[in-house]
């Protein structure tokens, strides 16, 4: 299954002319495509899907969305790239 996880938007920058930004998640920092969302701020909830940020949501669904693929066990994913835990 293929999961949209949502991340809080903490820097952009740019990369051969594509507009990039570093959205952690949870403590975890990856880099997304902003591409799709040209309005985009700092601070910004995303949800990314194979390193795109397809769409925003706010902090409360962000949070809710954490809680039911904790309670899914689908964090794993993210925890096994780096080794390091999602709050």
């Amino acid at each position: 299954m293929c999961l949209a996880i949502p991340g809080k938007i903490v820097e952009f920058h740019e990369k051969h002319g594509v507009k990039m930004s570093k959205v952690d998640f949870g403590g975890i920092t990856r880099e997304a495509c902003l591409e799709y969302l040209p309005d985009a701020e700092l601070g910004d909830y995303v949800l990314v899907h194979v390193g795109f940020a397809i769409s925003k949501v706010d902090e409360e669904e962000a949070a809710r969305t954490y809680r039911c693929l904790e309670e899914l066990d689908q964090l794993g994913e993210i925890q096994e790239e780096t080794g390091d835990e999602v709050p």
